[in-house]
């Protein structure tokens, strides 16, 4: 040990924002598509992780299930209830509404031409929204045509895909520290 004391943290000591103090506080310009996203679970990971890095919204596409739900709920842990959400049918439309607010569309997935997550370098309040795919296809071909880019996450190992959601909270974490940092 490196002489440090080290005492975990209370709850009661993390200054956490309450859920009307939370919808008031300044959002990072970043919005999550989900493409037919089929587990409960990841999406509420979703909610969570978006939380935590104050995300402004999420959108949820095609089979992608919506709250309030069981499932998202075991993992979001409340979230659902923080963080904005709006439900699209068709993901290429939630890209247009998008296209239509400013917001450059990138999906994460594994394309040619894509940007490595490492070099990829938001300005501070660039609009950009990140599209997420089925946990098995990824984002669909038709969907990865609507965007303006993607970005890949470089990976070593013989499987070469995360979990979608440890994939959100590698972006997610990512991208918005960038834009904390630039100017």
């Amino acid at each position: 040990m490196n002489g440090k004391m080290m005492r975990k943290l209370k709850t009661s000591e993390l200054n956490r924002l309450d859920i009307e103090m939370y919808k008031e506080v300044e959002k990072k310009p970043i919005v999550v598509v989900l493409d037919n996203i089929r587990s409960g679970n990841n999406i509420g990971s979703f909610f969570r992780t978006s939380d935590a890095l104050l995300i402004d919204a999420i959108y949820l596409c095609g089979y992608t299930a919506t709250p309030p739900n069981k499932e998202i709920h075991k993992t979001a842990l409340d979230a659902e209830n923080s963080v904005s959400w709006t439900y699209f049918e068709k993901p290429e439309n939630a890209i247009a509404d998008l296209h239509q607010k400013g917001y450059t569309v990138y999906a994460v997935e594994q394309v040619e031409n894509s940007i490595s997550l490492t070099d990829f370098n938001p300005f501070k309040d660039e609009k950009i929204a990140l599209v997420f795919g089925n946990e098995v296809m990824g984002v669909q071909q038709h969907v990865v045509d609507c965007c303006d880019g993607a970005i890949e996450i470089p990976q070593y190992g013989i499987k070469h895909s995360f979990n979608v959601s440890v994939s959100a909270g590698i972006v997610l974490w990512d991208i918005s520290t960038k834009m904390r940092r630039s100017g």
